[in-house]
């Protein structure tokens, strides 16, 4: 077994878990992940202009494996269009990786277009588990207009919706916790899954998920060695962290990220909220919302 996955197993062994629930791992069409490794090896400024390395740049079944060693029992396909007429081709995509791979959670995609409802609705009738939404690479307002019938759709259907939304690692034109505060305000059973504990604006994002129930977060890439170093989560904001430990959802975007899968566990562990959290956070919460 490669010294990676070793590791990830005996940080869960550990916990009396039977594995994780990774719900921010990124699947897509080929050549679409090939372009999003190759704007990461240019320094793009959506990424801060932070260099970059991508751990695991591997083909889809090597990834898949590697998922599978580390003991990770169910996991996402975050994909997402940065244009108009992408999102339901991709998710035609997704519903046909979902069928070739039971352990991932069907999952789809959507854009502000004037179909949107509709073909949000027929990946709703297809299965789909979970939705992805970019705000910083689709630039686009979460409270525009068009998406309103699809967040109603999806609120009434209690499809849960990972989305980044905070202006980390780089700012874009409607990150940030106002416009989502507008499409919670109009639906506030929506359950969104804030992205990275909405870095870097984390104490925003904590207030919304303490305002509306169904709101959580993911941990993917917080209080890694790499994000404290431009992007720190506070300490102050560590008991509002802890008492919201039943809406903390592990996240780690695999494969694009620069260092061991392990690190992320390991970062989430230093934080100090013990072992009840850690079990939450890694598997239970996740294994609860999605029935697996």
């Amino acid at each position: 077994m490669d010294g990676d996955a070793g590791e990830v197993r005996r940080f869960w062994e550990r916990l009396g878990l039977p594995g994780l629930v990774d719900v921010h791992t990124h699947f897509m069409p080929e050549r679409v992940l090939r372009k999003v490794w190759g704007y990461f090896d240019t320094l793009g400024p959506l990424t801060g202009g932070v260099e970059w390395p991508i751990t695991y740049r591997k083909q889809e079944a090597e990834r898949t494996a590697l998922l599978r060693e580390f003991g990770v029992r169910a996991f996402t396909a975050m994909l997402y269009p940065h244009k108009p007429g992408m999102a339901r081709w991709l998710n035609a995509w997704a519903a046909d990786f979902a069928r070739r791979t039971p352990d991932c959670l069907h999952t789809a995609t959507l854009f502000p277009e004037p179909d949107v409802e509709a073909y949000v609705r027929e990946a709703v009738e297809a299965g789909a588990r979970v939705f992805k939404a970019h705000v910083q690479v689709g630039a686009y307002d979460p409270a525009d207009q068009l998406l309103d019938p699809a967040w109603g759709l999806l609120a009434e259907a209690r499809i849960p919706v990972v989305i980044h939304c905070g202006s980390g690692p780089a700012p874009g034109k409607h990150t940030g916790p106002e416009p989502i505060n507008g499409v919670l305000a109009r639906h506030p059973r929506l359950r969104l899954i804030v992205a990275h504990l909405g870095m870097p604006e984390y104490e925003e994002f904590l207030g919304l998920a303490e305002r509306y129930g169904e709101v959580r977060l993911d941990t993917t890439m917080a209080c890694t060695d790499f994000t404290e170093g431009f992007m720190p989560f506070p300490r102050r904001a560590l008991p509002r962290l802890s008492a919201l430990g039943d809406r903390v959802l592990l996240g780690s975007d695999f494969p694009n990220i620069p260092y061991p899968y392990v690190h992320q566990l390991h970062a989430l562990e230093r934080l100090g909220l013990g072992e009840e959290w850690l079990r939450a956070v890694c598997h239970d919460n996740a294994a609860e919302l999605f029935r697996v």
